[in-house]
């Protein structure tokens, strides 16, 4: 049975006037589709689960809405335009100025408070409470753009699929140590949100 917008608003909790921005928020997401690649054309079929739920699902693991979010390749705006919906304090980093473009239409017409950064994440001057990332790079890839983004009481929250334990064992081979808790997924059974705490590169401290 398909993922309604009904089972959306019950699984998330969210007001009437929220699922109405997702309304809006999917909309644009189509229009904008056909110009520029966002999100692969066969997902948009089930776009309540696939992309709204397997974003919305990282608000659970922030407690404190006005935590500094920093959203890493923000792309179609997963998860970031999914947590400012939600009530969330989000600045992405997009390197992709028509990509950008399409952020910055969704905020305008939603009226959001999310920023958007039109820069390379290694060029990002910003300090995050929270990091985010969805469908990016391989886990050791995105530690390293956390190194100098991250505040160090910082947590992580990346959405991966079938290859984390292996991109986890990876991470841990090219030096980095880390907590982390792997939270089954509310989109998909082969998928996880990783929670990852106390980062750093032991190869490097070594040097």
């Amino acid at each position: 049975m398909k993922y309604t917008a009904e089972d959306f608003q019950r699984d998330m909790n969210v007001s009437r006037e929220t699922l109405e921005q997702f309304f809006q928020y999917e909309a644009l997401l189509r229009k904008w589709q056909n110009s520029v690649n966002l999100v692969s054309k066969r997902t948009l079929d089930d776009v309540w689960k696939r992309h709204f739920l397997d974003s919305a699902q990282l608000a659970q693991y922030i407690p404190h809405k006005k935590s500094r979010i920093v959203d890493l390749g923000s792309g179609a705006g997963l998860p970031a335009l999914v947590l400012s919906i939600l009530g969330c304090n989000v600045t992405m980093v997009e390197s992709d100025t028509k990509k950008c473009l399409f952020l910055k239409d969704v905020i305008r017409n939603l009226s959001l408070s999310a920023r958007v950064e039109n820069t390379r994440i290694e060029m990002a001057d910003i300090s995050a409470d929270i990091l985010t990332a969805r469908a990016l790079a391989p886990l050791k890839d995105l530690l390293f753009y956390s190194d100098n983004i991250l505040k160090d009481e910082g947590r992580c929250l990346f959405l991966k699929g079938r290859l984390t334990e292996d991109e986890i064992r990876d991470a841990y081979t090219d030096g980095w140590e880390f907590k982390v808790n792997m939270h089954d997924s509310l989109s998909s059974d082969d998928s996880y949100v990783l929670e990852i705490t106390d980062i750093k590169n032991v190869s490097r401290e070594t040097l």
